[in-house]
């Protein structure tokens, strides 16, 4: 039961840390634009990270817990591995500013400790297809929507005055921030509630695979918390190294990404809330003219994006062999 306990505290230090990690992705663009110093930003942000439970079922949480690696093969040095994996690279990447997916590596750190502990056998493919395929879709399909809601918006806007569009941007700003804010917190805090359901089914304290309320709150109020504290470095990646924005350009930004994050989570999908709003804000960058787009800045964070399932999944394997010398 103390292994237990100290199992889930740690998923929650990985909750945390997927908050501090992509609180970028709530507030980056409304920080850029000045619409919202960052002090308030980050209070707006964890306000609607914290409330999504009441907007969106678990799907999402299914998916984590017994859609990627056969959930009978879930021990607590799987999950000591899955988790290992994850945070190193999360605390790696944070370290650096580089804006990687917290979700993606979740995901590779269970494949890594699942195929570490039991072979291949163990992946549940319809699912880590699903999620591989996001890895593409997701900023692909961000990319679409803020580049398409760019050009409408500009052309309804075209004889409005720029003091004018400016003014009713920065006020439509507060309700992108707050969709996008409301989708991070609805799809990402969803991976550590499907870990500890897992662990707890592991466990048998549950008969069948569920998500308990205690663990919905706590996934949520970790993940707030950690939004609090804010990832200043990757804010200033995501805000103003790939594109500069305006209040417009981030709220179609916002928009494109949360439509696309609430369509995944509605489906069971877990996909990475950093590549969704990256996709949107190269998208709406784009628009303007190409080479308004950092593309340097934008390659370095999609080398990120193809290493993070397998650097993730390699920490992992070497956690789950090193906790075989204290774990049964």
């Amino acid at each position: 039961m103390t292994l237990l306990v100290v199992l889930i505290v740690l998923a929650l230090v990985f909750d945390f840390l997927n908050g501090l990690h992509d609180a970028a992705n709530s507030i980056a663009t409304i920080v850029s634009t000045r619409v919202l110093a960052p002090r308030y930003a980050v209070f707006w942000a964890a306000f609607f990270n914290f409330v999504a439970f009441l907007v969106f079922g678990l799907h999402v949480a299914g998916t984590v817990g017994s859609g990627i690696i056969d959930v009978a093969t879930v021990d607590d040095r799987v999950i000591m591995g899955a988790l290992g994996g994850a945070i190193t690279w999360n605390l790696v990447t944070w370290y650096a500013g580089i804006p990687s997916s917290s979700s993606h590596a979740l995901i590779g750190g269970l494949l890594g400790a699942g195929i570490a502990k039991a072979g291949v056998g163990v992946i549940v493919w319809p699912g880590v297809i699903a999620t591989s395929a996001a890895i593409v879709l997701s900023p692909a399909l961000g990319f679409a929507l803020g580049l398409l809601l760019m050009l409408a918006v500009s052309w309804i806007f075209v004889r409005a005055t720029p003091h004018a569009v400016d003014r009713l941007f920065r006020g439509l700003q507060f309700v992108s921030a707050s969709l996008y804010s409301l989708g991070h917190g609805g799809n990402d805090a969803q991976k550590t509630m499907g870990i500890i359901a897992a662990l707890l089914y592991a466990h048998g304290e549950s008969g069948a695979f569920h998500v308990p309320l205690w663990v919905v709150l706590s996934c949520q109020t970790a993940m707030a918390l950690g939004t609090l504290l804010g990832g200043w470095r990757i804010v200033h990646t995501m805000g103003s190294k790939i594109t500069r924005l305006s209040p417009m350009q981030g709220f179609c930004a916002e928009t494109g990404g949360a439509a696309t994050l609430f369509a995944a989570t509605a489906f069971g999908i877990p996909v990475s809330t950093t590549h969704t709003i990256t996709g949107a804000i190269v998208g709406v960058g784009a628009a303007r003219r190409v080479s308004a787009v950092r593309w340097n800045v934008a390659q370095g964070i999609v080398i990120a994006w193809v290493i993070t399932m397998p650097a993730a999944a390699l920490v992992a394997a070497l956690t789950y062999a090193a906790s075989g010398l204290v774990l049964p």
